[in-house]
């Protein structure tokens, strides 16, 4: 069963197409065709949404928006999104293949170059499901978004290049008055109890899922899951010794041959919790909040589990112990780490934070003295945001982020910024190796351009992506690979803070520090050139990079200008641990495990997208820089009053980060704890090197460069009743009439003061 969808009165409906000759017709009118080939050329939505609209999820009773579908369809709908023609040719050939396995009655070319599949539903199960079960089938990624019953799809004309399959069973299968009514009243009744056999993630919005990725299945009860405590509530904090139970389930499917293929899942699901009781006290609340489903009800998981721990523990088996010592063993600190961490302890990232980090973050950290884990954190945010490019998020105000970071790892000559190095040119390898293909190309078409004879023409430019970028890059280039950058993020490393100070310390070139103030938000920025050899257009600036350097290179790269202008503010930057006269640290190496779990969540990032909800990382985030403005009002420190909005604005972007990561649906509180950690660490350190910088300019007085502690607050030495006069004389007399009437009004509306006379005030009891 296929509808056509047309409109009426601006409302849309819709008659079910009988035949292939009238679905032939209605797909390859002359208008069709043309607005087809439009979009192609053009990409404007307006050909798009010109298009042929069909819609196979068909369900009575009639689908919202989209009115007159009478019957349920034995067929459902899914899309595969492609890079270019070739992958999309490639995918369409290996389903055509396999018609016969998937059951697939239509294959299609989409007017993006993207896959069109239509299949036969398994009756009794929903649309859903057979997305998944067709995704983990083909390992394609999913669109959640097409399981509504009254999702349209643009058609573009059938031929044997852009339809390569096309079953007649689309047309004439169809389930009859009294089926059709059963199997909706069956299908309702799957979705309203939780019975989909799903990884919960399936029903969150996300462009390109990935199923085989996240085993655990909804569950299955009617009711909806009630609040618990964090501590042992989710998979992420339930841990043996500080190992989260969810590595050690990760470790054993990899030493014991792999997660269950079908016909042993039982099996190995039982022996997996026959090994882990020993580790749980034999609790089996504790396995069954742990153990993965792989598409069990939460009855037959409970009945494998009361078979596993029938037999009290007999100790933790051989192969489970030297599962635990492997990973214990990549946890461990070296011992110079230990000991330079003690007395640096505000910069640290200790064992117990450490082993809370999501993958990737986790082993990021592996052989890293304990107090430059944080450097090496806030070096590879921003690669980790880049990947991440598609993802949006609702910060506390209201204004919608994309993650946009740049960090700054600084310290004295020999301090040990190359452990940071290490770390990002791991993170790094994906977007190399795509770029290194670009970059052939672009390379290529370079020769035959210089090649080519007087009277040629010049071949086209190839208009490549490439996203990693030296941070020498000409202003020119930059606009250039911007404006192929297809909504990707570019991404810089920078080994030497001092060569980019060199390269853009004069002309044109020295708008590149605008460039950086602009990429936060992705803010818009061009050049206009009348030649046709320099690049010209206004594009938007996503663009994150990670630079190392000496503290003299920060000094002269942010003197007043780029303290003043807002460049400081959203630096997050870190100084490498003081390493005078210390002994020589030793480093542990990362296994290749370990590296490749990196990648996979390099592979995790990449995969979301959309809109992100994070309510409780907004609260967490708003109450901290609430708490920032308060102590900075007490103490009327303007440096902190600028530093701590971008700083929260930073460690609410590394919290989302975190949250990505863990693949829960909602945040943790180790997540929460995290981006409050990284908005303290951020400016902390922001006021430590720019901070005396900012006040100079604030004050206009050197004097004034020191702040006051918050256990001297101007507000605090005040008297219980004091003048205008008190506080300027605190103030030292630097401080403009003004400045100080604003500071007296905030007290007052926060109900610190209240007026007693002619410039007197009191404080209240509050």
């Amino acid at each position: 069963m296929i509808n056509y969808v047309y409109k009426v009165g601006g409302e849309k409906h819709c008659r079910p197409i009988t035949s292939r000759e009238e679905y032939v017709a209605l797909c390859n009118t002359p208008e069709n065709i043309k607005n087809w080939q439009l979009y192609r050329e053009t990409g404007e939505n307006r050909n798009k949404h010109a298009l042929l609209q069909v819609n196979y999820n068909c369900q009575v009773p009639e689908g919202g928006l989209l009115k007159g579908i009478r019957t349920v369809s034995p067929f459902f709908f899914y899309d595969i999104d492609c890079a270019d023609k070739e992958e999309c040719r490639r995918i369409m050939a290996e389903l055509v293949e396999r018609k016969d396995e998937l059951g697939l009655v239509e294959v299609s070319e989409s007017a993006s170059y993207g896959v069109h599949v239509v299949g036969r539903r398994i009756p009794g199960t929903t649309i859903l499901e057979n997305q998944v079960r067709i995704s983990m089938l083909t390992r394609t990624e999913m669109d959640t978004n097409n399981k509504e019953n009254n999702r349209v799809v643009f058609h573009g004309p059938i031929n044997a290049e852009t339809t390569p399959l096309l079953d007649d069973a689309l047309f004439c299968e169809s389930l009859t008055e009294e089926e059709a009514a059963a199997e909706y009243l069956r299908l309702k009744e799957r979705e309203r109890n939780g019975l989909e056999d799903v990884p919960s993630g399936a029903k969150k919005a996300n462009k390109h899922y990935r199923p085989w990725e996240c085993p655990l299945t909804a569950q299955t009860s009617p009711a909806p899951p009630t609040e618990q405590p964090e501590a042992e509530g989710n998979g992420e904090e339930l841990s043996f010794k500080g190992i989260p139970y969810a590595d050690i389930i990760r470790e054993w499917w990899r030493t014991n041959g792999g997660e269950p293929a079908e016909g042993e899942r039982n099996v190995k699901l039982h022996q997996l919790a026959v090994n882990l009781r020993s580790i749980c006290d034999n609790r089996k609340e504790v396995l069954l909040e742990v153990m993965p489903r792989f598409g069990l009800e939460e009855k037959e998981l409970r009945s494998i589990i009361d078979s596993a721990c029938k037999e009290g523990p007999k100790g933790v088996s051989k192969k489970l112990s030297d599962i635990i010592g492997h990973l214990n063993a990549s946890y461990d600190r070296t011992e110079d780490g230990e000991e330079d961490g003690k007395g640096d302890a505000q910069c640290s990232v200790s064992d117990a934070q450490w082993r809370r980090l999501p993958i990737g973050l986790r082993e990021s950290l592996i052989g890293v003295p304990e107090n430059m884990r944080k450097a090496v954190l806030c070096g590879v945010m921003p690669i980790a945001g880049a990947y991440a490019d598609g993802v949006q998020v609702e910060y506390c105000d209201g204004n919608i982020h994309h993650l946009g970071l740049m960090a700054i790892i600084c310290g004295e000559q020999a301090s040990n910024k190359s452990v940071v190095k290490r770390a990002v040119e791991i993170w790094m390898r994906q977007l190399e190796e795509e770029d290194a293909l670009a970059r052939k190309r672009e390379d290529e078409w370079k020769e035959q351009k210089k090649r080519r004879k007087a009277n040629e023409k010049a071949p086209e430019d190839p208009h490549v992506l490439i996203r990693t970028v030296p941070v020498t890059v000409s202003c020119s280039t930059l606009l250039k690979r911007f404006k192929n950058a297809q909504n990707h993020t570019l991404f810089s490393f920078g080994e030497e803070l001092d060569t980019l100070r060199k390269t853009n310390g004069a002309g044109s070139w020295s708008s590149k520090y605008d460039i950086y103030r602009l990429s936060f938000d992705r803010g818009e920025w061009g050049q206009d050139y009348n030649s046709e050899v320099a690049e010209s257009g206004v594009v938007r600036t996503p663009y994150n990079w990670t630079m190392l350097g000496t503290n003299g290179s920060v000094r002269k790269c942010f003197q007043r200008d780029n303290t003043e202008n807002g460049l400081s503010s959203r630096i997050l930057i870190s100084e490498m641990p003081d390493n005078s006269f210390a002994k020589m640290p030793k480093f542990g190496k990362r296994s290749a495990e370990d590296e490749e779990r990196i990648q996979e969540a390099v592979t995790l990032l990449r995969s979301k997208s959309g809109l992100v909800d994070v309510p409780r990382l907004r609260k967490a985030i708003g109450d901290w820089v609430e708490e920032k403005r308060v102590e900075a009002l007490r103490d009327i420190d303007h440096v902190k009053d600028v530093y701590r909005r971008r700083a929260a604005v930073i460690g609410f972007r590394c919290g989302v980060i975190y949250h990505l990561l863990t693949g829960q649906e909602r945040e943790t509180r180790g997540c929460t704890a995290f981006a409050r950690m990284m908005a303290e660490y951020c400016l902390e350190q922001q006021i430590k090197i720019f901070g005396a910088t900012l006040e100079s300019q604030i004050t206009n007085a050197r004097d004034e460069c020191l702040r006051q502690g918050t256990n001297h607050s101007i507000f605090d030495q005040l008297p219980p009743t004091f003048t205008n006069n008190d506080l300027t004389a605190l103030k030292r007399d630097t401080m403009p009439r003004n400045s100080i009437n604003k500071i007296l009004s905030r007290w007052k509306n926060d109900g610190w003061i209240e007026k007693v006379g002619d410039h007197r005030w009191s404080k209240t009891k509050k």
